[in-house]
């Protein structure tokens, strides 16, 4: 809001070269407040805003901007402004941004970094894609166990603005591993001659630089704390994950397992930023599949020619079967799948859900089967559209509603953890794509059911 206020009266000020009364105007201005004025802005107009902000100002705004405003900001900049803002940022987000890049421009980017920003840089990015020590940062504060409260509280002051967060100070042995974590409270309220090792601390698993992100996320879920410790395979204390770069791993994954539910490819780029061949392709690959499937119903559908034929009113309910029996799936497989997401259930669970979703779609059966009943009396009461034998023809709606639903509603929950047995995503397993599979054996599942209700009547 405060960018779409201000817009006008920023450009104004940059066209005059108005540099005092700009750098003014941001003076008391918090950096997302800078960051959302600076969204609104051309890229010349960023690159001039920039020069106005003092270096620590700029590095930390610019660390604010999504990737590609990012990028187009590096190429935009002067040599210079680029050095400082690069050496300025947080090495997590300075990864963070160089991961996104392609090789030639990192090796580029990586030369323009101070010898020690340059080493740091890259032993982040050495590591394993999805990994901890993509997410971690060595700016942190670690003290000996043996010193003393008053000897940490001064090594604080002199080294703690370059830490990435103070909420926690960190105990090291004398070979580097992690002893404990101690909250900076504990510092503030005990004697100055207490000694840190005698501190109460919290004693949690730390991370590993090679565990998953997903793996993070439900650390930091178990222990609800603000920063973690991450261990390398010695167990030396190298760095700590902070909980805004676990919220920036949990939006993405959230829109990756919405996108592929959506039955699609999960995009690789904000929305707008996707190219029309990109988001055809993305969408296209699924949209072919689930058009294939589909025929396979008309093939169906063509099998049972004589007995739609012979009682032309199956074929009126035809679009409420195929529909429930897919809406059942496709809310099973979404429960399913955001419950292995949240760790609520695992592989091991799979008997346990399969009992559970088959008690469910035996009572959502019903329930849609006694409605569908419900519905054929009441009609039938008015109308001869249904003929003589309405009754037979709703008991038969009733059954293949109460098969079909409770298929469906099995086939939503099972296909996740089959899924990811075979080392797949879950989210593959998307609505659509539980929609259309329940959609070919509902058929099959309806028209059944008419075949031995109607026997001898209809058929």
């Amino acid at each position: 809001m405060v960018g779409k206020l201000l817009g006008p009266e920023i450009r104004e000020m940059i066209s005059q070269r108005d540099f005092t009364s700009l750098r003014s105007v941001f003076t008391d201005w918090s950096i997302p407040d800078l960051a959302e004025v600076l969204s609104d802005l051309e890229v010349e107009e960023q690159v001039i805003f920039f020069r106005v902000l003092p270096h620590t100002t700029a590095a930390e705004t610019f660390e604010y901007l999504d990737v590609e405003t990012q990028t187009d900001l590096l190429h935009a900049m002067g040599q210079e402004q680029v050095v400082g803002i690069l050496n300025e940022m947080s090495a997590d987000d300075r990864t963070a941004l160089l991961e996104e890049l392609p090789a030639n421009v990192v090796s580029q980017l990586l030369r323009l970094l101070t010898p020690e920003e340059r080493t740091v840089a890259q032993t982040l990015l050495n590591y394993p894609e999805e990994s901890v020590g993509r997410l971690m940062t060595p700016d942190f504060i670690a003290v000996p166990e043996d010193w003393t409260v008053s000897e940490v509280l001064d090594y604080i002051r002199k080294h703690g603005h370059a830490s990435e967060t103070l909420n926690v100070i960190y105990v090291v042995d004398a070979m580097g591993n992690l002893v404990n974590d101690v909250r900076i409270s504990e510092f503030l309220i005990k004697p100055i001659h207490s000694v840190v090792g005698n501190l109460q601390g919290h004693q949690i698993t730390p991370l590993k630089v090679t565990d998953l992100q997903n793996h993070a996320v439900m650390q930091f879920k178990k222990y609800d704390r603000s920063a973690l410790p991450v261990v390398d395979s010695e167990d030396k204390l190298v760095g700590i994950v902070t909980v805004d770069d676990i919220l920036d791993v949990v939006e993405e994954q959230n829109t990756e397992d919405i996108q592929k539910l959506g039955g699609m490819q999960a995009l690789d780029d904000p929305y707008l930023d996707v190219s029309l061949l990109a988001m055809v392709r993305k969408r296209a690959v699924w949209l072919m599949v689930l058009f294939l499937g589909q025929t396979v119903t008309a093939s169906i559908m063509g099998y049972y020619e004589k007995e739609i034929s012979t009682a032309v009113v199956l074929a009126l309910f035809v679009p409420l079967i195929i529909s429930s029996g897919g809406n059942s799936g496709s809310q099973a497989t979404t429960l399913v799948i955001r419950a292995m997401a949240l760790g609520e259930v695992t592989l091991d669970d799979w008997w346990q859900v399969m009992k559970r979703e088959i008690q469910a779609g035996i009572c959502l059966g019903a329930l849609l089967g006694a409605l569908g009943l419900l519905r054929i009396t009441v009609w039938s009461a008015f109308s001869s559209e249904y003929g003589e034998h309405w009754f037979l023809v709703g008991l038969t709606i009733t059954f293949a509603l109460l098969g079909v639903v409770i298929w469906g509603t099995l086939c939503g929950a099972m296909l996740p953890f089959l899924l990811k047995k075979m080392g797949l995503d879950p989210a593959t397993s998307s609505a659509p794509f539980v929609a259309t599979l329940v959609d070919v054996t509902g058929l099959v599942i309806y028209f059944s059911v008419a075949i031995l209700l109607l026997r001898g009547t209809l058929l």
